[in-house]
């Protein structure tokens, strides 16, 4: 069992959730006090000892369905297998007073594909969990086509269940059967209600099906290979540039509670700044009252100007997200500095910062951002150089000893001139200049990539891909 929540750790911490030394022994002490053989229990005594972000759950609910599924003998791919479910369904006929009929014998490998079909449309009007868990080992044993040792993946042997059981079918053979039965036809409003009431214990059974194969998968390939199969990045971890529609609404959620902790912990860190040098004048006037032995000296503390920020942000392409996310960061934090004025470009440039100042919906300020900033020139594509150029025309004034300046992009240029002479005069003029890259390190200067030209000009280029790198980054800079 040790061995087992030992390994059960260490895959938290490679799929990125922080767990220390302190809060495993927690998770140790709270599973003691807790029936063992209470799966529920056992779960949420680990999760409330390991997780401490909500956005980290789908995670450790995975690598828990992993290692603390229900593995035994039954659950072996080999022929002759399914006696727990035989006797599951002959307790559920008993219980149901069918007693001995035909296939009491046999249990469920007796049953056609049309009885079975039957059976689990009455498990599902009935809301019977037990009979929907029995089914879909059933459905998994009869459809998936698991062989042992074959590299495939869960999704494979899912979709195999799901197109052999035809589910959208079986839901409208529901609706019917539930219409059919009504004392009085149903209404638009009633008619809904029990659409989503059949969709739930539908997603159920899928539930039910996925994890019986995720059961089969770590019986016969091991726990920690299946954990490391099934592993998914953190929100704060997935990438910009790749991530899926569904990882886009996750960074969405993971946005707000980030700057939040983060607003408050620069916050803390103005507040409670180093102590700077020996105020002498100070310390003297203060010995007076012990006979001029200075015991108490005192320090001048440093009160650190808040810095104006420019971000320029190139949002072409599979770069957009990476500027819409680190725009939203900035100015969910803008109490932190003293001024924020943003611009975005393609290869014209446009200033968006009344975007912002228009609203407090800063989901709405990208909005218009995507749909009514003029920063297209000749063709659309990425045009560093000229926008560059624009911008020194336009802004170059403005820029003073107080700013900051972030450029953010990729860089790739198009084989355009590359016009570097801006950014060094940007760098002559302003307190900081850097450049965020929201590609690999490794794709850097390759291709129509130019970012080595412009980060020699600058305080430093720094890879971005992911809301935790962009976090860090933010904290240095403020």
């Amino acid at each position: 069992m040790l061995d087992l929540l030992n390994g059960f750790v260490v895959e938290l911490r490679n799929a990125g959730l922080p767990v220390s030394l302190t809060e495993n022994l927690d998770a140790m002490e709270a599973v003691a006090h807790i029936p063992i053989e209470d799966r529920e229990a056992f779960k949420y005594a680990l999760g409330a000892t390991l997780v401490k972000n909500n956005s980290h759950w789908r995670a450790f609910e995975t690598v828990f369905e992993v290692y603390f599924s229900l593995r035994g003998p039954e659950y072996r791919i080999a022929d002759g297998e399914g006696g727990e479910t035989d006797e599951l369904w002959r307790e559920m006929q008993e219980a149901n007073g069918q007693g001995e009929g035909r296939g009491a014998g046999g249990g469920m490998e007796g049953l056609t594909a049309e009885e079975i079909a039957q059976m689990l449309m009455q498990a599902l009007l009935q809301g019977d969990q037990a009979m929907m868990r029995a089914l879909a080992r059933q459905a998994v044993q009869r459809h998936a086509g698991m062989e042992p040792g074959r590299p495939v993946g869960g999704t494979y042997y899912l979709y195999r269940t799901l197109r052999n059981l035809d589910l959208d079918a079986l839901m409208e053979r529901m609706m019917e059967a539930t219409r059919e039965s009504a004392p009085a036809p149903l209404t638009s409003f009633e008619e809904r209600l029990e659409r989503e009431e059949f969709e739930h214990r539908l997603e159920q059974f899928r539930s039910e099906i996925e994890a019986e194969i995720r059961r089969r998968l770590v019986a016969d390939r091991g726990a920690e290979a299946m954990a490391k199969t099934l592993r998914k990045p953190l929100p704060e971890d997935v990438d910009f540039m790749h991530a899926s529609r569904d990882e886009m609404q996750l960074l969405k959620k993971a946005l707000q509670p980030l700057t939040r902790k983060l607003a408050a912990r620069l916050t803390r860190k103005r507040r409670h700044g180093r102590r700077g040098p020996l105020d002498f004048r100070n310390t003297v006037r203060h010995s007076l009252s012990t006979g001029g032995v200075p015991i108490d000296p005192k320090f001048r503390y440093p009160r650190p100007a808040k810095p104006e920020l420019m971000v320029v942000a190139d949002i072409s392409g599979s770069v957009a997200a990476f500027a819409r996310f680190t725009l939203m960061l900035v100015y969910a934090i803008q109490n932190q500095f003293s001024k924020v004025r943003s611009f975005v470009f393609i290869d014209g440039i446009d200033e968006v910062t009344d975007y912002f100042r228009a609203t407090d919906d800063i989901t709405e300020a990208i909005h218009r951002i995507n749909t009514e900033a003029d920063v297209v020139w000749v063709d659309g594509h990425s045009d560093y150089g000229h926008a560059f150029e624009v911008f020194w025309q336009r802004h170059g004034k403005d820029i003073g000893p107080k700013t900051t300046v972030l450029l953010l992009g990729d860089a790739r240029n198009n084989y355009h001139s590359s016009q570097s002479w801006v950014v060094k005069e940007i760098a002559n003029k302003a307190r900081h200049v850097y450049w965020l890259n929201p590609e690999p390190r490794s794709y850097w200067n390759t291709g129509d990539s130019i970012v080595g030209e412009y980060g020699t000009h600058t305080d430093g280029v720094s890879e971005c891909r992911n809301l935790r790198q962009l976090e860090s980054f933010v904290e240095r800079l403020t």
